[in-house]
């Protein structure tokens, strides 16, 4: 049974339920539009900003229906009736090396997380470079033995790849930008399509961590904090949750812009409401007292090792069993529920009894995380 909108909306202290929904209604009729003359960091932070450049420049030059989908990765169907998923990505985190990751670990992780995301089993790798001159060449080479133990640890292989040299100024020490591909088994669909009212909305673990360790790791601010990136490849944990419940709906990785914006996407993608429970949301102390201090909603904060999950309720303490039995899932909760109204709209029951719209990522809190 979906749940309807006023046992979340009627407790809210400012407004009576019908004007909660007409303000919702006025809300949800408000879609990111690219007002910019010129690319700023904002349009790179996985927000409004960029789903409006994606929408009005590269959506309309390339439009398939491949890529209408809007995923992390592309679902292709061979002749033959084989699936595959394909992905690509770009890498620019400054620095390049934090707590608990580098940028050649983290190449690999998005990679093949974007793959698990669509239901395959990663498979191989592409990795172009664009190093800067005068590049360190040790340097280089302990981004690539990360690359490499990451991609062994990960069970791909890296295949094949590009180098490109550029002159000093003209690149900020070294882009690697990576393309993948992956099986998915026959029997996986994953898709907001297939997203029903009454699914249950499950989180792998704690959010934030992976953007608080870069900002930290960058020296800007006068703070310090034992937070580690939790980049990682999510492949065997998706395994695990599709082997528990095999009727997961839909799956995606936070990371730009966050579970907020996440869930956003997802909402807009099925036509349906997201209701999220605060207090269930995992982030961990010192997590949430860095983005505290730095006014920071750990909602939107990147993460590189964890992902959302939908499932069917009838499946949903089988699919939570299964992530909390694997080291990278062992903080996973139940976060909220997919529901009727208010459609394509995510909407956060606080710890008061109050609700609030939790809309996209607006601007560029953290730039340069991934």
């Amino acid at each position: 049974m979906s749940t309807p909108a006023g046992d979340y909306l009627s407790s809210g202290p400012r407004f009576a339920e019908g004007e909660v929904i007409e303000r919702i209604e006025s809300f949800r009729r408000r879609r990111p539009r690219l007002l910019d003359d010129h690319v700023t960091l904002a349009h790179g932070a996985g927000g409004k900003a960029a789903a409006a450049l994606v929408d009005a420049v590269f959506m309309e030059a390339f439009r398939n229906p491949a890529l209408e989908q809007l995923g992390d990765g592309a679902v292709l169907t061979l002749p033959s009736g084989e699936r595959l998923a394909m992905s690509t990505d770009s890498f620019v985190v400054q620095p390049r090396r934090f707590p608990g990751g580098s940028i050649g670990e983290l190449a690999v992780h998005g990679t093949c997380n974007d793959l698990a995301m669509a239901g395959a089993v990663p498979t191989w790798i592409s990795a172009a470079f664009v190093i800067e001159e005068g590049f360190p060449i040790a340097e280089l080479k302990d981004i690539v033995a990360d690359m490499a133990a990451a991609a062994a640890q990960a069970g791909v292989q890296i295949v094949t790849g590009d180098t490109k040299v550029v002159p000093r100024g003209a690149a900020d020490g070294l882009f690697v930008t990576t393309a993948g591909t992956g099986v998915i088994p026959p029997e996986r669909t994953l898709s907001a399509q297939s997203v029903r009212a009454g699914d249950k909305v499950l989180l792998s673990g704690s959010m934030g961590d992976h953007g608080m360790a870069v900002m930290l790791a960058r020296g800007d601010l006068a703070l310090e904090a034992d937070i580690r990136s939790d980049t990682a490849c999510l492949s065997p944990l998706v395994e695990l949750l599709m082997a528990a419940a095999p009727s997961t709906r839909w799956l995606r990785d936070a990371t730009r812009g966050g579970v907020g914006t996440v869930c956003n996407e997802l909402a807009q993608s099925c036509g349906l409401g997201v209701v999220l429970v605060e207090q269930r949301l995992p982030v961990r102390p010192v997590v949430n007292g860095a983005c505290e201090l730095l006014g920071i909603d750990p909602l939107y904060v990147a993460n590189e090792g964890k992902f959302v999950a939908v499932v069917a309720p009838e499946e949903a303490e089988a699919a939570l069993a299964a992530l909390r039995s694997h080291p990278l899932g062992a903080d996973a909760a139940e976060v909220g529920e997919i529901v009727t109204e208010p459609a394509e709209t995510v909407v956060l029951r606080t710890g008061f009894g109050g609700t609030r719209i939790v809309d996209m990522l607006v601007g560029d809190p953290l730039p340069r995380i991934c």
